[in-house]
């Protein structure tokens, strides 16, 4: 991990402890409580729904592959994007791999992992502005939109450039590919246009892409789901276009601070201040901050798990076969 998103890392974890400090741990847990493990465990099947559905999205941009190999792939990226400190980035490159593991070639995983993260962006997009219309409907004079609207333009310009890197940055395509394939060094060039080509032929599969967009948008509106039942669970009835606003300002929030691992700390005080302004209790947000942390530990850890054992028996099995054809060549 480089310097600087690591000394980020460990502020946001400063921050996380100065604002449990701050508003007291003993009544952060007393909001946790309040949820209850049946809530965390129906916050943890939403999110698991969600994802499906997000992997089922991934699934509509290549055919002739069973759909459980992208909700695998997809279960992975985001453990790597949430659990592991590396960005969405690096999320997204262990997703792939993964489906390039299951059989599907280097070329396709990588050309069919930008064009879900572009859709995404673009669902995340459409997300955030259905937050900041509902705010305005809800509270017009409300302070808060000013956040939402610069993570609706920061989104917004990095879904742009993310456009443009896929039709004229052939370096991008390079280096993606070389961590999913090896070998990839040897024909690079013709490996890039490879890349290129797949996702030109995906761009051209326009219902599709608009099934895929659509996916995407209907799991943004889902994920405000887990907190609206966390908080009804613990006594906390907002209501549900409420909650999507908070969400989608908390989710501009971490797009404008896309350098932070895991926007870590930088979740925790959007919560506190965008829930505030709905009458959230600072330790209530804390604890529905906390939650998704816990969920994202308790499916995360198991699904990079998984994925080590199948990189760790490839390795095996191909460390097993240059033993063996070492052992005929020496008895030669």
């Amino acid at each position: 991990m480089r310097i600087v998103p690591l000394a980020a890392m460990l502020a946001g974890l400063a921050m996380i402890a100065a604002l449990v400090g701050y508003f007291g741990a003993s009544a952060v847990i007393r909001s946790l409580l309040a949820v209850g493990w049946l809530g965390f465990a129906a916050v943890c099947l939403i999110h698991l729904a969600v994802v499906s559905l997000e992997g089922i999205g991934w699934r509509l941009l290549v055919s002739g592959v069973r759909p459980w190999v992208f909700l695998r792939g997809r279960l992975v990226r985001d453990a790597g994007s949430e659990v592991l400190p590396f960005s969405p980035m690096g999320g997204s490159i262990l997703g792939a791999r993964v489906v390039a593991l299951a059989g599907v070639p280097a070329t396709i995983a990588a050309a069919s992992t930008i064009a879900d993260l572009t859709l995404e962006f673009l669902a995340k997009i459409a997300f955030m502005a259905l937050g900041l219309g509902l705010l305005v409907l809800l509270q017009p004079d409300a302070p808060v939109a000013l956040p939402v609207i610069f993570g609706v333009s920061a989104t917004g310009l990095v879904a742009v450039g993310f456009m443009a890197l896929q039709r004229h940055g052939f370096g991008l395509f390079d280096r993606f590919a070389r961590m999913l394939e090896r070998g990839w060094a040897e024909r690079t060039a013709a490996g890039v246009a490879a890349v290129h080509a797949a996702l030109t032929e995906i761009y051209q599969r326009r219902r599709r892409l608009s099934g895929g967009f659509i996916i995407h948008l209907v799991c943004w509106v889902l994920s405000a789901v887990e907190p609206w039942v966390a908080l009804r669970l613990a006594g906390v009835p907002l209501g549900f276009a409420t909650v999507i606003v908070i969400e989608s300002l908390v989710y501009a929030s971490r797009t404008a601070a896309f350098a932070i691992p895991n926007a870590v700390g930088v979740q925790e005080a959007a919560y506190v201040l965008i829930g505030a302004s709905f009458g959230l209790t600072p330790e209530m947000a804390l604890a529905i901050s906390l939650l998704k942390r816990a969920r994202d530990l308790v499916i995360g850890l198991p699904a990079l798990a998984t994925w080590q054992a199948v990189e760790g028996g490839r390795l095996w099995r191909g460390s097993r076969r240059c033993l063996t054809g070492s052992n005929s060549t020496d008895r030669r």
